[in-house]
C-alpha cells in the first residue's frame, strides 16, 4: 500500500473491469492526488488503457519513459477535458486550425499542433509539435476536469508489446513496477485502435 495525503491507499485495488460509469468514481480522486504528489496512474481511454500524471512534473514523466522503455525523445500526448484547457498551447494556430480542432474535439483524433514554447521538453520530445487532444472518454473527461488541466496520456504497455485493452493486462505488465501508483477504476470505450493522430499544418495523417 502506499500512502497519500496522510492517508493509506491500495496500489491495485481489486474492482470489476466490466463496470459501468457511475455518476461519481472514487478512483478520480485518488488518482487525482497521487498525480499532484507526482505519482503516475492507470486509466481508461476509448480503446487502450493508458498511463497518465502531471505533464509538468519531470520526474513523474521519467517514471512513464522508464515503464514504457520508451525514448523520451518520441514525446508524449497530452489529454484534456475541453478545448479551454488546452488553449495555452494553441497561440499560434490561426481560425481556420481551431476550427478542425473544433470539430474533432472532443473524440479520439490527436492533433499534432506547433510548439508555441509553453510546454515543456519532455513532453515535445525531440519535435517542433506538441500532440493534443480532448477526450470523449468520461472517465477521462472527469480525471482532468478534477485535476484541473491536461494530464499526460500514453498506452500503458512496455515498448513492442500489444496495447492493453483490459485492466489485468495492465496488471500482468507492471505488477512488479514501483513506478506505478495506481489503476483506475473502469473500461475502456467501443473503438478497436488508439487515437489518430494528424498534423495540424500538413494534414496529414500520421497514425
Amino acid at each position: 500500500m502506499n500512502a497519500y495525503n496522510g492517508k493509506l491507499v491500495n496500489k491495485y485495488p481489486i474492482t470489476n473491469t466490466f463496470m459501468f460509469y457511475q455518476k461519481y468514481n472514487p478512483s478520480i480522486a485518488i488518482n487525482v492526488s497521487i498525480m499532484r504528489q507526482g505519482g503516475v496512474v492507470a486509466y481508461p481511454t476509448e480503446a487502450v488503457w493508458g498511463f497518465g500524471c502531471d505533464p509538468y512534473n519531470n520526474k513523474a514523466v521519467k517514471k512513464i519513459f522508464a515503464l514504457k522503455q520508451r525514448d523520451p525523445g518520441k514525446g508524449l500526448i497530452l489529454v484534456a477535458a475541453t478545448m479551454k484547457q488546452l488553449s495555452p498551447y494553441l497561440t499560434k494556430i490561426n481560425s481556420q486550425q481551431r476550427d478542425q480542432l473544433e470539430k474533432t474535439w472532443p473524440g479520439p483524433v490527436t492533433w499534432l499542433v506547433p510548439n508555441n514554447g509553453s510546454i515543456p521538453s519532455w513532453i515535445s520530445g525531440d519535435f517542433s509539435s506538441v500532440a493534443l487532444r480532448v477526450s470523449a472518454h468520461p472517465y477521462v473527461h472527469d480525471l482532468c476536469k478534477a485535476f484541473g488541466g491536461p494530464i499526460v496520456s500514453t498506452s500503458a504497455n512496455p515498448q513492442g508489446k500489444p496495447a492493453p485493452r483490459y485492466r489485468w493486462q495492465v496488471c500482468r505488465y507492471f505488477n512488479q513496477s514501483v513506478y506505478l501508483d495506481n489503476i483506475a477504476t473502469g473500461c475502456v470505450g467501443n473503438r478497436q485502435q488508439p487515437s489518430e493522430i494528424r498534423d495540424l499544418i500538413s494534414g496529414e495523417i500520421i497514425r
